[in-house]
């Protein structure tokens, strides 16, 4: 039997509130939950769009073992070469072939091979790349007696997707948590075969905000309909995610994460 491997996920990063709240509490929310294992979402570190090799750096640097993303990963061409590079940091990869980057990777903690994956959504995200459903089960066919457990990070909109493709992928994924909203969900569950579910973590950004940007801006964008740009809050940021603990490549164990700053 193999042993407990607890996993600290958190995303998406907003901007520098964000990237500022794991750079000085990262490693001791680490040790808070005992984690062996912590994953990411940084696509919006970047002052809320896309992400800058700088701030991969500051991600990793904090306590982040693995990297994921999602559509904005692209908003940055500085980021391309390293998106190559750099096997922890992912892009989904349910893209062409051909486009830079890793769309999972593979890192071992505690004697145990553990499977990162990235994909991304179809529905209401604007995308029309391959479909996150074949794309997963191909990746988790080349994968097989490779890795001990499986992680899918599933950046998409619809809840009705990431539930479906949870339970398409059921007993052949560890876990797979949603990212994308920026609105942490209370539905965390295990699912019949042993995968853990939640259909969004949550983000790392800015407390007081509509997901990470000024609200008055946000509420100007809703009644005028006009594409104005969207300015990240510089103040304490909410800090979200899960612990998860896995063992045999199932999910025991799912915790929601909600620190909200001053509490």
């Amino acid at each position: 039997m193999a042993s407990e491997l607890c996993a600290l996920i958190l995303g998406d990063v907003v901007g520098t509130p964000g990237s500022r709240a794991l750079f000085f509490g990262l490693k001791k929310l680490i040790k808070e939950t005992r984690a062996d294992l912590v994953i990411v979402n940084g696509e919006n570190a970047a002052s809320g769009f896309g992400m800058m090799p700088e701030d991969v750096q500051t991600l990793f640097t904090s306590g982040a073992d693995v990297i994921t993303s999602g559509n904005h990963i692209w908003q940055r061409k500085e980021i391309l070469d390293l998106l190559d590079s750099e096997e922890r940091l992912l892009r989904p990869a349910n893209y062409p072939s051909g486009v830079p980057g890793h769309g999972f990777c593979i890192i071992e903690k505690k004697k145990q091979k553990i499977a990162v994956l990235n994909l991304l959504g179809r529905s209401r995200m604007g995308f029309n790349g391959l479909c996150p459903f074949q794309t997963g089960k191909k990746l988790l066919q080349q994968l097989h007696g490779k890795a001990d457990a499986f992680i899918l990070d599933f950046h998409a909109e619809d809840p009705m997707e990431k539930e479906a493709l949870a339970c398409y992928l059921d007993g052949q994924l560890s876990l797979l948590f949603g990212t994308h909203t920026h609105i942490q969900t209370a539905d965390e569950r295990i699912l019949p075969g042993g995968t853990g579910y939640i259909t969004d973590i949550g983000m790392v950004g800015p407390s007081d905000s509509v997901i990470g940007s000024n609200p008055q801006q946000s509420i100007q964008r809703s009644i005028s309909q006009l594409p104005l740009k969207m300015e990240v809050l510089d103040n304490e940021a909410l800090v979200c995610g899960i612990s998860v603990v896995i063992q045999d490549g199932k999910t025991t164990r799912i915790d929601r994460i909600r620190q909200v700053p001053g509490s």
